[in-house]
């Protein structure tokens, strides 16, 4: 199937003319029509438009001057802004002709490398949970490993898109796990990379976007495009080398992470896909040791609460036949913070400063740092969270909100699959600023790992 080609494959084909970008575009749309109807991983698909930047990649190709992804697929998750498309942030409280008024930095960077930007994921409201239950799609995305589940979220229509064959290359964003948990529960390569590594807009405390891919080699292929200067993040890093680095496994320093300190316990089908990759990293000659969990329930609770305050803020600004729109388990989560007072939320804010400080002096002592991606695997569709209870939203996120605080990269791949068939995620942490090691990493791991089931394309 031309859809489920990777990034080299298809620039390999389009270079010897096998192939071309028009062909594949046709092929990614009609691999999405079939899959839709189950998945319901898009919102919009701008068919015409995705035709013409084919055509142009097409002539690029033939006249000898490609870009460096010229003519590859990518998706967008609606939060992406691009000039003139919806831009409703996966709820019904926004209005229905809402659009963007400008092209967020990652839009323009693969849109300036010839990637064709031919369809925008679904997400739920204000990208507030790990699934894709929304107020503006009349269902949630489904996990294409097992439609009767979520794909995971924030990034929802992104992941079921990329498990399910629908190009290589899908955009998504994170705050706290929103690229790493879908990726996780879909069987997927996702990477929240250092904050600002990847100019975004608009920009704020924890939040990036990065790939969602099916191979480390396709999200490193997207994250040198990505990681161009853009002015408009003042948190952008300096320019720098991004590709996975040689490794050598003997000697290492991982460290291992079964319990973060606080969330839900970690299940036991979990632990053990992930302490196997341990242990197959020992065996190739990584010294690896246990690390306790460094997050504590204050420091979850704190950033919980300036969460609800920041997002009570923004809806009860909105005029009230619109606040109304918003999703039910949203209004309950946010309600609490109209009692919240000044040093509640100023408390709550501190937490993200004492999440990075005892993350970063945690991690110090190793190279690395293996944990799962989530104590469970993917749970149903049309649940929130796996609790579904918005008074305790994020027992789910403790391995992943600490890297969007501490600013380290993180990335999600397959560690293995439960006895129903559900993938298990591993998480490898990095360093602050090393992601061509964690990508490394993670390439070195798909080369060890047992052999992976066929996508459910």
């Amino acid at each position: 199937m031309i859809a489920a080609l990777s990034v080299a494959e298809l620039l390999a084909a389009y270079r010897s003319g096998e192939l071309s970008p028009v062909d594949v575009l046709r092929d990614v749309v009609a691999q999405a029509e079939r899959r839709e109807p189950a998945l319901h991983a898009l919102c919009a698909l701008d068919a015409d438009g995705a035709l013409a930047a084919a055509r142009a990649s097409e002539a690029r190709w033939r006249a000898g001057t490609p870009l460096a992804l010229d003519g590859v697929p990518v998706t967008l998750k609606e939060n992406i802004a691009v000039p003139g498309a919806a831009y409703r942030l996966g709820t019904a409280a926004t209005p229905d002709d809402a659009v963007a008024g400008f092209e967020a930095p990652p839009a323009a960077r693969l849109r300036e490398a010839g990637a064709i930007a031919w369809a925008r994921t679904t997400m739920p409201d204000y990208g507030m949970l790990s699934s894709g239950l929304s107020s503006l799609y009349p269902e949630p995305a489904r996990n294409p490993w097992d439609a009767r589940m979520t794909p995971g979220g924030s990034s929802a229509g992104a992941a079921a898109a990329a498990a399910a064959g629908y190009g290589p290359l899908h955009l998504g964003t994170d705050i706290g796990g929103s690229i790493r948990l879908p990726a996780g529960w879909c069987g997927l390569v996702g990477l929240k990379p250092s904050h600002g590594r990847v100019p975004i807009q608009p920009a704020y405390a924890g939040r990036v976007a990065g790939p969602l891919t099916r191979t480390v080699a396709d999200a490193a292929a997207m994250l040198a495009v990505l990681a161009q200067p853009d002015a408009r993040d003042p948190t952008q890093l300096p320019p720098g080398d991004v590709m996975p680095r040689p490794l050598t496994l003997r000697g290492l320093g991982i460290g291992l992470m079964l319990d973060a300190g606080w969330g839900d316990a970690v299940q036991p089908e979990v632990a053990a896909a992930v302490t196997a990759a341990a242990r197959a990293f020992e065996q190739a000659g990584a010294v690896v040791e246990p690390l306790a969990g460094f997050t504590t329930r204050e420091m979850a609770d704190g950033i919980d609460r300036f969460w609800r305050m920041r997002s009570w803020l923004d809806i009860s600004a909105l005029p009230p036949e619109r606040r109304v729109k918003v999703l039910p388990y949203i209004l309950d989560w946010v309600a609490p913070a109209a009692g919240y007072d000044a040093s509640a939320v100023f408390r709550g804010y501190s937490q993200m400063q004492a999440l990075r400080e005892a993350a970063n002096a945690a991690c110090e002592p190793f190279d690395f740092v293996l944990s799962p991606v989530s104590p469970m695997p993917a749970y149903p569709a049309h649940q929130a969270s796996p609790l579904h209870d918005p008074a305790r939203p994020f027992e789910h996120i403790a391995f992943t909100l600490p890297c969007n605080m501490s600013e380290q990269p993180a990335l999600a791949l397959n560690a293995g699959y439960t006895a129903a068939g559900l993938p298990i995620g591993l998480q490898i942490i990095g360093r602050r600023f090393d992601d061509a090691g964690v990508l490394a990493l993670g390439a070195a791991w798909e080369q060890m790992r047992p052999a992976q089931r066929a996508w459910p394309v």
